[in-house]
């Protein structure tokens, strides 16, 4: 049975979309089969951070619609063979996407031998998102530390706890906050909430601390989730955030300022 996780903020900007790709990869490069899907109807960017936009020939709409089939739409990853991506449309209305159709398509690819299905949410409360997190098994709530995304987010978790098919079935999605643009020396100063804050107000635990970076910008624009770049700190700790999501346990890292040696005080370093 595959399992379906959905990646969620009540805020745009914040990073679902880069996370959605990169736990796709982890999830790949740890030997699942993966299909992630943009539920963004209009404002499809998955395509863009995957690096397979010029080959998206059919979208979600499309399938759901029956003017093409799952397999004509799916796009399988360069990088790897178990690994597959279902593209938004871009011209369409968000009333494209229907209960029934996206059921149908969740069921066909759990059918086809698929190990886990990411949804990748567009951001609020409107159809698309609340169909992406509907069908959920396991959400991953994206949040930048800072009160505005945290509060939006808490409005997040409001729903998952009454509008999806677990919550009227009396069950619980398994939710994990993921934390992203973090950076312990604004933590340290004041300007931004840390680790314990934004854990104490939703009410949940961290499954990964994505530290601030501009690498993540580069592999978007270079088409290469970051997660591939193990050179990168924010790569490290989306793999990390995969292997926690998997059951592992592993240390939380990037949570601390470094601290200056004597000489970079001494000269302003």
């Amino acid at each position: 049975m595959a399992e379906i996780i959905v990646v969620t903020s009540g805020k745009g900007g914040v990073g679902k979309t880069t996370t959605s790709a990169s736990l796709a990869c982890g999830l790949a490069r740890h030997g699942k089969r993966v299909a992630v899907i943009d539920f963004d109807v209009g404002l499809r960017n998955l395509d863009l951070i995957m690096g397979c936009e010029r080959r998206v020939v059919y979208d979600f709409v499309n399938v759901i619609q029956g003017d093409a089939s799952l397999k004509q739409a799916l796009i399988k990853d360069k990088r790897f063979d178990n690994l597959f991506v279902l593209a938004a449309s871009q011209t369409r209305d968000k009333d494209a996407l229907t209960t029934e159709g996206v059921q149908k398509v969740l069921d066909d690819l759990a059918a086809d031998g698929f190990d886990y299905i990411v949804c990748d949410s567009p951001a609020g409360i409107e159809k698309g998102a609340f169909l992406a997190m509907y069908f959920a098994d396991q959400a991953v709530v994206v949040v930048n530390p800072e009160v505005s995304s945290v509060r939006d987010s808490d409005r997040i978790l409001g729903l998952l706890a009454s509008k999806t098919r677990r919550a009227e079935a009396g069950e619980r999605v398994q939710e994990h906050l993921l934390l992203t643009r973090y950076s312990p020396a604004r933590v340290e100063t004041g300007e931004m909430l840390s680790i314990g804050d934004v854990e104490e107000v939703l009410g949940l635990k961290t499954i990964g601390v994505i530290p601030e970076s501009g690498d993540v910008l580069n592999a978007s624009n270079k088409g290469e989730p970051v997660i591939l770049d193990m050179e990168s700190l924010a790569g490290q700790a989306y793999d990390d955030a995969v292997a926690r999501l998997m059951g592992e346990q592993r240390p939380m890292r990037f949570t601390q300022a470094e601290k200056k040696g004597f000489f970079s005080k001494l000269f302003g370093g």
